[in-house]
């Protein structure tokens, strides 16, 4: 290296380094390296940002520790608020959901009680049955082998040109496990198929699962009256809906509690839990008479091509129900295969106009009002005018005007025109006081469930329409239920008093002594026995020479009325095709006991009450004779 000079000022003593300015400093820094590296030079305090003294920094540190410990301590002052609420606000209801979660109460299986006949017939019991389920993949043997040996036992359904054999292979194959190949299987079947072996082998893949059914040993006979029972064991119709309470056993329930390992365990058994009672529901109604009914009704239903029918036995003295019959009916044991119509009873709950079965009625309101008597005589027409309207006779084409009649005449020929005329000898306003008496726009109040109210004008429209007046002389205007119908002909048998139909006797043991009865209301007396008295004679003319001649039984006395109404259409008056007929029926006159009544609606063929349904309680009436032992009259 070569000899500098300048590098000589550097060493003299009087040498003063000069005062870089801080762009020299910068520039001079910006310069060196560290190893082949640029060294970043300190940026010097400016007099934009001065530097911060050491109490401001305290002072925002110690803000900042004051906001969390205000955070924690509001964070663990929630925590024992929510830490109360839960311990102490909340305890109980927290108890009692976590006592629900770890306990379990129910109650046994308990067989429903029997419903008895009056003569102790069963119509309905509990019973064991089982359904048939299959898992091919278990099969040790082939499925043809296990079909053949199967198809025999059991009732299986198969299509027209197939076999229960095929049938059987079909559902076998339909999937690998759990097949549903039979449900309902008896005792005796459910025994023959676990003992099933082939080649002197038992046959595995097949499993019985053990159910109860309610079974209705008479299928439709009493389908009306009992109702059904649907999977969860619940009354769906007739007396197995309304006397829900009385045919289930009360049953004290078993309490069960989670153990560690999941389980349920029965806490404790109360001595005796599983000790049933032998009660029965006892009904009032006859299985031979029913049968007797369903088959008289079926008959002439067929013969004339009804839409329905229905019909009622009452025993007017207490209002036990023995027959009640409606058709088209239904299996109770296969409810699940019929039309929803099909479960209701049109006898209690649809109304209809009930025509000139309601006449025998407005005679005796007349009579009880002093006024008219049986020889009362009017002038018969055969037909009237009433401002717009026309009313004649049903058989003015045939008869024309009858003339001068009697009461008697009037109700034996079932004129209109004569009853318009002795309904008019009353006060509106008392004929409709005396139609309120008896029930009308009310229910009969049977034990049967789902009872509509009878339909009658109000007041008002009532009163000042004379044309209501008359057309509700002569049964129309107004809807009442068959049922309601029978317990005011049972008023007219009875001396006068109105019972309540009822079907249900009460709770009996197996000795046949009551345990326990269904409180009945005391009979309302409507009528004075004179005045049934003297129409039952009334209406006895009817079946002896008058409309009702088909209801006539050698060596009985018997009263009866038929009916044939126009049936209305909502909003288009009657119609002049579609009719209800019915025919109601009282015996013996000498010591009227029992009312029978038929009604048959939209029957083809233009028939009448005395055609159709007449022979029907002739039917009925012959059979109560034979079941009851009843003695002819004496005349």
């Amino acid at each position: 290296m070569s000899y500098d000079p300048r590098f000589d000022r550097y060493r003299s003593p009087n040498f003063k380094r000069p005062k870089a300015s801080s762009d020299s400093l910068r520039d001079s820094y910006a310069s060196r390296t560290w190893w082949g590296k640029p060294v970043k030079p300190r940026v010097a305090a400016t007099a934009s940002s001065p530097p911060r003294p050491p109490l401001e920094r305290l002072k925002r540190n110690k803000f900042r520790l004051w906001v969390v410990w205000v955070v924690l301590m509001l964070g663990g002052l929630g925590l024992a608020v929510n830490l109360f609420y839960l311990q102490v606000t909340r305890a109980p209801a927290l108890r009692k959901q976590a006592l629900q979660q770890q306990t379990l109460k129910t109650k046994p299986f308990v067989p429903r009680r029997p419903i008895v006949d009056r003569a102790g017939n069963v119509l309905a019991i509990d019973r064991q049955v089982y359904t048939l389920y299959a898992h091919p993949k278990l099969f040790k043997h082939s499925k043809a082998d296990i079909a053949a040996k199967l198809a025999p036992m059991l009732p299986i359904e198969v299509a027209p040109g197939n076999t229960a054999e095929t049938e059987l292979l079909r559902r076998f194959n339909l999937a690998e496990s759990g097949i549903t190949i039979a449900s309902s299987l008896a005792q005796e079947v459910a025994d023959r198929v676990g003992q099933m072996q082939i080649k002197d082998s038992p046959v595995d893949g097949l499993e019985l699962v053990r159910q109860q059914q309610r079974f209705y040993p008479q299928q439709e006979l009493a389908a009306d009256v009992l109702g059904y029972v649907d999977g969860e064991r619940k009354g769906q119709a007739g007396v197995e809906y309304s006397q829900q309470n009385l045919l289930e056993r009360s049953m004290p329930s078993i309490q069960f509690s989670k153990s560690i390992d999941g389980h349920w365990l029965p806490d404790r058994l109360t001595a005796g839990f599983v000790q049933l009672d032998d009660l029965k529901l006892q009904l009032t109604i006859d299985s031979r008479l029913q049968r007797a009914a369903r088959i008289a009704l079926k008959e002439k239903m067929l013969k004339h091509e009804a839409k329905r029918g229905a019909v009622i036995v009452m025993d007017a003295r207490n209002g036990e129900l023995l027959s009640v019959v409606a058709e088209p009916s239904y299996d109770p044991n296969q409810y699940f295969n019929f039309d929803l119509s099909r479960y209701k009873n049109w006898a209690v709950t649809d109304v209809y106009e009930p025509g000139s079965t309601f006449k025998p009625i407005n005679v005796a309101i007349a009579l009880e009002a002093g006024a008219v008597k049986p020889n009362t005589v009017f002038n018969d027409e055969g037909r009237i005018y009433m401002d717009i309207w026309t009313i004649q006779n049903s058989d003015y084409k045939q008869a024309g005007a009858r003339g001068p009649s009697t009461v008697t005449e009037i109700l034996k020929h079932s004129s209109n025109v004569g009853m318009v005329h002795i309904m008019n000898t009353m006060k509106s306003s008392l004929y409709y006081q005396a139609l309120e008496k008896l029930g009308l726009g009310q229910t009969a109040g049977t034990d049967l469930p789902f009872e509509v109210t009878s339909q009658l004008k109000n007041r008002e429209q009532f009163i000042n329409s004379p044309v209501e007046v008359a057309t509700t002389a002569f049964g129309q205007g107004f809807s009442i239920t068959p049922m309601q119908l029978v317990q005011l002909n049972g008023a007219l048998a009875n001396g006068g008093k109105l019972v309540t139909p009822h079907v249900v006797r009460g709770l009996f043991d197996r000795e046949g002594q009551p345990f326990w009865k269904l409180p009945r209301a005391v009979p309302k007396q409507v009528f004075s026995p004179q005045t049934t008295k003297k129409v039952l004679e009334m209406m006895e003319t009817v079946v002896d020479g008058g409309t009702g001649k088909a209801a006539q039984i050698p060596g009985y006395r018997i009263a009866g009325k038929t009916g044939t109404a126009q049936k209305a259409s909502a909003g288009r008056g009657y119609s002049d095709k579609a009719i209800i007929t019915s025919f109601v029926g009282i015996m013996p006159v000498e010591a009227p006991r029992y009312v029978v009544l038929a009604v048959i609606d939209e029957p083809k063929g233009g028939g009448t009450g005395g055609v159709v349904a007449a022979p029907i309680v002739e039917s009925v009436m012959e059979a109560l004779i034979n079941i009851e032992k009843i003695a002819p009259s004496k005349k």
